[in-house]
Order: structure tokens, then C-alpha cells, then sequence
């Protein structure tokens, strides 16, 4: 039996060696997917997840890797918006939530222990418009915040020439879009006016979800997603908005410079984020169960000449605690891949994590359990 089994081993990696096949890829001789992760009983796990439209691009392409990847699992994801993720999460309704702010320290308080937080991507929050004839725009907090305020009426305020002298704005109102879901894109922007405009922009007006003051001027409209907002922007001459930079691509919408903490003028770019997040990486807990709210703060309204002031971390929150190992067992191999091979899968738009937050992220492999 032991001649009969050695020989079957030899003509397996004379086989491979052939075939110019690693000793990985042949089943049985160490392969991670057979041996690492894979489910006893040969049956395909699917993680369900939901939350942030912000982050649905990249969760879409990494779920399509996946599958080569690891074919014995399947991730889903239905982008309802950051706060809708968290609260699914909490629930027990779903698998992994995406949400763009981490939990807030009082619910991270609540849940510690229970509840791991990683951010996986870098992501910027584009200001959008739609002004025939008009190509690039600069803005600063101050005169955004009195936009979303109502106070800016017209796109030739003094306030908006005074920021871009010798361009030719128009004498129209401005149609003020945002999101009518509860968003962390919201809660990015709301931060960044705040921390920017704090005599503007009171703290009061920062969160997911806002009663935007502009409604009472009756040039307020609110959209679904950042798909949605998109949408209504490209759709309404003269109007303004906020979307995650990825889906501003490839359209045909206006993206402004915004002002920075360093009061430099910045377009949304990889280098931008970059920066942003670097300055940042002091804030970082040690550990995903950890209370990630400072790190999200930081990285807002960031310290640097170049730093792109609406830059923002990208989370996914998971449960530490699963029914079964099966489903522990996925989730585990979800946690390593995202922070591994899927940093070499970033969708356009987006920017990969520093090697320093991936490194805390893995820890969360230690705390994934079957219960």
C-alpha cells in the first residue's frame, strides 16, 4: 500500500510538472482551496452582504474574481446604502456590510468585541455639476457649505467668481443634488463642510443622513445611490452634487477642485487619496476589533499639500462570530483575499490600501469564529 501510494504521488507531480502546474494546483498535494479554506461537504457557501453604493463597484469586481479564485463560494452584494449595510449587519440579516464611515464609537462601544472593521479601499467623493459651457470649477468648504445651505443662489455669486476668475458663469440657480438615502458619502462630505466651514457648517448637519437646508429654498432634490444623484445631475443644467469619484468617470459630468487643508486647489487622483490616507495612518487602531471612528475622521479634510480633502476609507464590517465553519471558513477566505491578491484588483476610482491597514486587517483571521 505505502509502494502503491508513493507511486501514485510521483506520477501526480511528474503530471504537473508536465502540465507546467504548481504543486499547489494538484488536488490533494497542499492546494489552498481543497485544504485551507474549501467546505468539508463539497457544497458552494454564499456570502450575502449589503450597504454603501460607494463601495459597490469594487465589491462587484472582486466578487467576479472570487469566483475563479475560489469557486467553492459565491459573494452577492446589494448596494442600499451605508447605513442600510450596518443596520442589516447588526441584525444578523446579512453576511458583511459595506459602509463608508466605520461603527461610531458609541456602537462600537455597544458591540466591542463582536463586530470587525477593516477598511479595503481608498475612495474619494467627487463634487459634480452640470454647467453648459463651463469647464473646470474650483469650490472651497466655505462657499460648498453655503451652497448646501441655500445661502449661494446663483452661479455667478461673488462668492463662486472670486474662486474662478475669467471663467464665464452663468446667471441661473443652482439645483442642489443629494443623496435621499441614509450614505456614508453623505457623511463624508457633511465632515469634510464641517471641518472646513466650522462657523458654516455646524456638526449638527454631519452624518448619513441630513435635513438639507436647502429644501427650503426649493432647490434641494434628492436622489437614491450615487448611480442616482449621478443620474440627476447629468439630467438638470445647472445643478450640483456628490458621488463617489468612481462613478464620475467616463461621464460626461464637470468635477471639481476643491480646496484643501493646505488651501491648495486639488482634483480627485490616486496620488491625492494617497496622500490623504498616509497622513492619516496615526490614527490607525492595532487591531480590527478596534474603534476605526478616529482613523475615518483623520483621513477627512487631511494634513498635506497635495491630500485630497473629501478622500475617504472604505469599510467592511464583518460579524466575529458565524453559524457554522463552513460559513466561518468563507469568510475567512474572503477577509484574506480582499486584503491580498484583491489589492491588485482595484476598479478605477478607487485607491489600494497601504501595506500598514492591510496588515492590521489580517489580524481579523484570528478573530473570525464558528459558533
Amino acid at each position: 500500500m505505502k509502494r502503491r501510494l508513493l507511486l501514485t504521488l510521483l506520477v501526480a507531480v511528474l503530471v504537473a510538472a508536465v502540465a507546467g502546474l504548481s504543486l499547489e494546483q494538484v488536488p490533494g498535494l497542499g492546494g489552498q482551496e481543497s485544504s485551507k479554506h474549501s467546505p468539508n461537504n463539497g457544497e458552494k457557501v454564499h456570502l450575502q452582504g449589503e450597504g454603501s453604493s460607494f463601495l459597490f463597484p469594487q465589491i462587484q469586481a472582486w466578487s467576479e474574481a472570487l469566483r475563479e479564485r475560489h469557486p467553492w463560494m459565491a459573494v452577492s452584494y446589494n448596494p442600499t446604502g451605508s447605513g442600510s449595510g450596518q443596520s442589516a449587519l447588526l441584525s444578523g440579516v446579512v453576511d458583511f456590510a459595506g459602509s463608508d464611515p466605520p461603527l461610531s464609537r458609541a456602537a462600537w462601544e455597544q458591540l466591542r468585541g463582536r463586530v470587525l472593521q477593516m477598511p479595503v479601499v481608498i475612495g474619494m467623493v467627487a463634487v459634480v455639476y452640470n454647467l453648459p459651457g463651463v469647464g473646470e470649477l474650483r469650490l472651497d468648504g466655505w462657499t460648498l457649505a453655503r451652497i448646501f445651505l441655500g445661502e449661494v443662489e446663483y452661479w455667478d455669486d461673488d462668492a463662486i467668481r472670486r474662486l474662478n476668475p475669467g471663467v464665464e458663469l452663468p446667471h441661473e440657480r443652482i439645483i442642489v443634488v443629494y443623496r435621499s438615502d441614509s450614505s456614508g458619502t453623505t457623511e463624508v462630505l457633511t465632515l469634510f463642510l464641517h471641518k472646513s466651514a466650522p462657523l458654516v457648517w455646524g456638526e449638527q448637519l454631519v452624518g448619513k443622513s441630513v435635513d438639507w437646508p436647502v429644501d427650503q429654498t426649493g432647490r434641494g432634490v434628492g436622489a437614491k445611490g450615487n448611480q442616482g444623484v449621478l443620474e440627476t445631475v447629468l439630467r438638470t443644467r445647472y445643478s450640483i452634487g456628490y458621488v463617489e469619484y468612481a462613478y464620475a468617470l467616463d461621464s460626461n459630468v464637470g468635477v471639481a477642485r476643491v480646496m484643501n487643508s493646505a488651501g491648495n486647489y486639488i482634483a480627485p487622483t490616486p496620488q491625492a487619496a494617497l496622500e490623504a490616507a498616509r497622513a492619516a495612518l496615526g490614527s490607525i487602531p492595532d487591531s480590527p476589533l478596534g474603534d476605526w471612528s478616529e482613523a475615518f475622521d483623520a483621513i477627512v479634510y487631511a494634513p498635506g499639500e497635495g491630500s485630497y480633502p473629501l478622500t475617504s476609507w472604505s469599510f467592511l464590517l464583518f460579524h466575529s462570530i458565524y453559524p457554522g465553519e463552513d460559513k466561518a471558513r468563507a469568510v475567512r477566505a474572503f477577509i484574506e483575499w480582499v486584503n491580498t491578491e484583491g489589492q491588485e484588483n482595484i476598479v478605477e476610482g478607487y485607491v489600494p490600501i497601504p501595506p500598514e491597514v492591510r496588515q492590521v486587517n489580517l489580524r481579523a483571521l484570528d478573530h473570525v469564529e464558528a459558533g
